[in-house]
This record gives structure tokens, sequence and C-alpha cells, in this order.
């Protein structure tokens, strides 16, 4: 009997096992959704848009550069608090912005997965050469935001799932030089494609307008070319390409790279859904005090109050009940999010004209006007900005700087966090920054770079021995800021 009942027991332990084999050799497989392979690369796109406006372009990178920038003073009695008042285990932590690093190589291996399809030809890609060039001009900006912000990164090794768990950290350098090699594959490969429409409905950003893909490539190319300003060899050389790059994204009719709507319902703006749900910002005396009352801007500013306040106060920073005035454009919802603005193209070719002594005057007016006239039109002023852009008289490189530290206080505090790092690796200031807490006890607190994501320092050892305690964040440069 007892030999029986161990038989028995025998056959039902090995058909358990058997059972939690087959339930082992499944739980990872999603069986809800079809497989990457199996769908189209078209249909990949809206997600790669969205995501970049709002997890890489607009997400935490934003909101807490938003404060470092002193274009909105961190408020809140929480994050953001900590943040203004630069406490330093905030800013080095790998945890504050693990969620956007995530988010952003998430987001990148999407798009490869796209760029793979038409490369390969699967599932009916091949040919579609206007929407490769989409997929990489999204590749770049995404990769470019991640090296601006941390520096070295994995970028060859990256995006390879099973294959390569654990990449190694590539060198800004050599980032750059793929980003811009990809932005040339993408310029020739929309070129190829101009007369398709292989995107169909899912191009929520240009409607299939291929010119405007093409000028946003020229555009990406400027910017990642005058970012490298302060450590180039031959400046004029670089400038001429500056230049170069930003007039054919001109000529080409760039209207800026934004997100609107999505299949014809306006969406929320991520400022907007970020301030109702927390009230972490309130208006910057650095940027009230830049604009002036003359400046048409200045009302929505301070939300119609004329209050502003100043950076590091710790009374301010400790509010969180939302009585603080703030920019009254993130109580809209309805604005659109740019990727890469108008404002910022003109800015870019101004400042290319001026560094080769050239009149840059028109072009320092066009960025000017095209940021009051939006925030005008989003608050239904029909003001002429014309008197106030033409009191600012020929441009300086100072007012340049001055006026586009302004004009990306609405929803490009990453590119100011760039510029401000490029202007001190080449010896200049233009945009005063008052906050206290930026030095304590004689010690730097404000970051040079970003700390990388939790995630990578708990499983990638490549990137934990860069990280160590995260204070690395306060003394090392990226390279194109003058570091290694």
């Amino acid at each position: 009997m007892k030999k029986y009942i161990l038989s028995v027991l025998s056959i039902a332990f090995l058909g358990l096992t058997s059972c939690t084999e087959d339930i082992m050799d499944d739980i990872n497989k999603d069986n809800q959704h079809p497989a990457p392979e199996n769908v189209s690369a078209a249909l990949q796109l809206t997600d790669a848009i969205m995501a970049t406006g709002f997890s890489t372009v607009s997400g935490d990178y934003a909101f807490y550069l938003s404060s470092l920038n002193e274009q909105e003073i961190g408020i809140g009695n929480n994050q953001l608090m900590r943040a203004e008042l630069r406490n330093s285990s905030e800013w080095a932590a790998s945890t504050t912005f693990n969620n956007v690093w995530n988010a952003t190589y998430g987001n990148l291996m999407n798009i490869r997965q796209m760029i793979d399809k038409i490369n390969t030809g699967t599932q009916g890609n091949a040919g579609k050469y206007d929407l490769l060039g989409m997929a990489q001009v999204l590749e770049a900006l995404n990769f470019g935001v991640l090296t601006d912000m941390h520096g070295d990164i994995p970028y060859s090794e990256a995006l390879l799932g099973q294959e390569n768990l654990q990449p190694k950290l590539d060198a800004q350098k050599d980032v750059y030089a793929g980003i811009l090699k990809t932005l040339e594959e993408a310029i020739s490969n929309l070129e190829k494609g101009k007369d398709l429409e292989s995107a169909g409905n899912q191009d929520i950003a240009f409607k299939n307008d291929n010119e405007q893909w093409m000028a946003t490539a020229y555009a990406l190319k400027a910017r990642y070319l005058i970012h490298q300003l302060a450590v180039t060899e031959d400046r004029n050389a670089l400038l001429t390409e500056v230049k170069a790059a930003a007039g054919k994204a001109v000529e080409l009719g760039f209207k800026g790279f934004m997100i609107k709507e999505f299949n014809g319902v306006t969406c929320d703006n991520p400022w907007s859904a970020y301030l109702w749900s927390r009230y972490y910002i309130a208006s910057s005396k650095t940027v009230a005090d830049l604009m002036g009352s003359d400046d048409p801007r200045f009302t929505y500013y301070t939300y119609e109050t004329g209050e502003s306040y100043t950076p590091g106060d710790e009374t301010v920073a400790q509010v969180a009940d939302g009585s603080l005035a703030f920019p009254e454009w993130y109580d809209l919802g309805t604005q659109p999010l740019h990727l890469f603005s108008v404002s910022e193209l003109y800015f870019i070719l101004a400042e290319a004209k001026l560094r080769l002594n050239e009149d840059a005057t028109s072009e320092f007016q066009k960025a000017v006007t095209a940021s009051i006239s939006e925030i005008l039109g989003w608050c239904e002023d029909d003001s002429d900005a014309s008197a106030y852009v033409n009191s600012l008289g020929t441009p300086t490189l100072k007012t340049l700087f001055e006026q586009k530290y302004i004009a990306q206080c609405t929803d490009e505090q990453v590119e100011t966090y760039n510029d401000l790092r490029r202007l001190k690796a080449m010896g200049e200031s233009y945009v005063v920054l008052t906050n206290p807490y930026n030095t304590q006890g004689g010690v730097n607190r404000y970051p040079e770079r970003l700390p990388y994501g939790n995630s990578s320092v708990l499983s990638n050892p490549n990137i934990s021995s860069v990280y160590g305690d995260g204070y690395y964040i306060y003394t090392e440069k990226t390279w194109i800021n003058g570091g290694k």
C-alpha cells in the first residue's frame, strides 16, 4: 500500500514539475498583444513622437531643470522644494531621473525596431524611406537629450535586449559623431522617400509633410553642431556649418517640431498636467526681471499679478497650496508641446552669424517674435509685439542669450541647461543665476550633469562604477562642456 501511494505521489510530482516548466516557459511571453515583429513600423511612429515629447523633452528632466535654470521656482514642500534648495542627495540620487532614463531608452527600443523593420523589409516595410528618415530623426533627438544630460551613455551596445544586458558607456564625443551621422542618413532617406506617405495618419507632428521632417533634421544638425562650440578646434569652420544647416531648415520652411493633437483631439500638455496634479512651480524673479514690465510676456509669466519669487527662498519653496503665481500658459492645457521650436532655430542661426561678425538682426527679431507671438496667441491676446521687438535694437550675444533664456522658459529648459553649461565652458556668462544654494560651504552644488538612472546603476557594472555615490555630478563636466 505504501509503495502504491509513493508511486502515485511520484507521478503527481512529475506532472506538477512538467506543468511548472511549461508555465515558466510562457511566463515572460505577452499573449495579449501582437509581437513587435508583427506590427507595422508606421504603427509605432505615434508612440515614438509622443514619448519623445511627453517623457524625454518635457518630463522629469525639464521639470527639475526649470528650477536649476531659475526659469521657474521649485515649490511644494517635496521633491521640487528639495531641488530648489539644491539638496545634494535629491540631485545626485540615481532614483531622481530613473523614470525618464528608462522611458527614453524604452522609446529608443521602439524607434530602433522601426528602423530594423524597414532596413530588413519585414512585414511589408521595405522601401519606406520616408518613415525610416522620421525614425532616424527621433533616434538622434532622444540620444541627443540623453548624452547632453548624462555625458557618456550606452550607445553602440545599447538597445540589443537579451543580447547585451550590460552595455558599455560610449564617450560623448563618439555619441555625438553617431548622432550627426544618423541625421545625415535621415536627410538622405527623407529625400529618397519624399513622394511617399508611408506614415499614414500616424504622423501626429507633420501629417506626412516630408519637407518638415527634413527641416527638423537640419535644425537638429545645427543644434548638435553648435553644442560642440566650446571644444572645437576651429570655431569659425563649425559656425559656418551651423549657419548652413540652420539656413537649410529655414529654406525648407521649418514650422516647429511640435505635438498639438492626437487624431484630432487636443492633448493635455504635460506641463499643465504636472502643474494641476502637484503645483510644484512658481514664477521666478530671474525671468521676470529680465523681461521687465514692457515685455508682452510679462503679464502672462506672472499670471497677471506682477508677482515673482526669489530663487532659493526657503519660505516660498515650502508653499504647497497652489497660491503662488505661475506662468499662465501652464494653466491652459491646450498649448502645443515643443520638441524643437521655430524660436530656437532662429536663435541658433543668429548666434552663428553674430560669432561670425555678421548682421543677425533679422534672425534675432524673428526668434523673439516667434516666442512672443506664440504666448500671446495661446492667451488670445492680439497685441502687436513689433514695438517691443524693435526696442531691443541690434543684438549682442548678451541680449540674444537673455531673450533665448526667456523664450525657453515655456518648455525648452533642457536646451537652456545646455546653453548655460556651454557658455560657462567658453568663459562667457550672459544670464546670472542667483540661487544662493548653488554653492554651499564653498562647494559647488550646481550639477555639471545629471545622474544615471537607478535601474542601470543597480544592474550594469559599467555604469555603477562611474556613478559611485552620485556626487560626481558636481565635479565632472561632460565633454561638450569642457570635460573628458
